[in-house]
């Protein structure tokens, strides 16, 4: 698909790998608009690149309905999604002071899975009445899953159970979509330089991106705009998810 002119939603979009995203998809010459539970922050992103900037809890029903309307009235119904909205909460199952809270599993849940599906189901609502492009593409959806959901370490449970879901969500959604032209893909990224890996100290951070084959780095938020990019571009690529790791394969702790 040509991303020149086309409107785009991408969710976590104040920050890391969003952030980078919609970057990235405006320079290609996008119409973004970036939803985020930072409203202040999503919108001085957009600002940056010309987009706008919406409050977005991508849990909520009702929030992400109104988001998605904002996002349509201002640049038309999206044909691309890019699910970046995320939590890593991390606790063992039963640790020292019990079980873990249910409440903060299902919340990583709520996030990571539904919010996924929630905007899947949004987005691809609205892009299954327009027009086909050339090729009789209509839309392609992103989403974010990670390594952990293949290896998930201990004290990943709600995490790695979350993306497992995501991986889980993306073929059954490919071939659902597929009469009406609109691919579904996910990305499935290793140690990336987002705000949470950033705000450990460096040495940490360097410990980490040693672990990495090849390069032995942290992956860079424009590294994953690159391939989510390349997804949308390759008219080929549908319910597949795809390493982005650098052969990083995770160890139990």
């Amino acid at each position: 698909m040509q991303v020149q002119g086309v409107a785009a939603i991408v969710t976590g979009g104040a920050s890391g790998l969003g952030a980078a995203t919609g970057r990235a998809l405006a320079a290609a010459g996008a119409r973004v608009a970036l939803l985020d539970l930072d409203e202040g922050a999503a919108a001085a992103v957009a600002g940056e690149i010309g987009g706008i900037g919406l409050g977005c809890d991508v849990a909520d029903a009702g929030g992400a309905e109104a988001a998605v309307a904002r996002a349509a009235q201002a640049h038309g119904p999206a044909r691309i999604l890019v699910n970046c909205a995320g939590v890593a909460t991390a606790g063992r199952i039963v640790g020292r002071a019990g079980p873990l809270d249910l409440a903060a599993y299902a919340r990583v849940i709520q996030v990571n899975l539904i919010g996924t599906f929630n905007l899947m189901r949004l987005v691809a609502a609205g892009a299954v009445g327009l027009d086909p492009l050339e090729g009789g593409e209509r839309g392609v959806i992103i989403s974010t899953a990670s390594v952990a959901a293949y290896e998930g370490q201990i004290g990943q449970a709600a995490y790695a159970s979350s993306k497992a879901g995501v991986v889980g969500l993306t073929l059954p959604a490919a071939r659902e979509f597929a009469p009406a032209g609109i691919r579904v893909c996910a990305i499935a990224p290793g140690l990336f330089e987002t705000p949470m890996l950033r705000g450990l100290p460096q040495e940490v951070q360097d410990s980490l991106g040693a672990a990495v084959p090849f390069p032995s780095r942290l992956g860079r938020p424009e590294e994953y705009a690159m391939l989510a990019l390349a997804i949308i571009a390759n008219p080929m690529l549908n319910g597949e998810v795809i390493r982005l790791d650098g052969a990083l394969r995770m160890q139990p702790k």
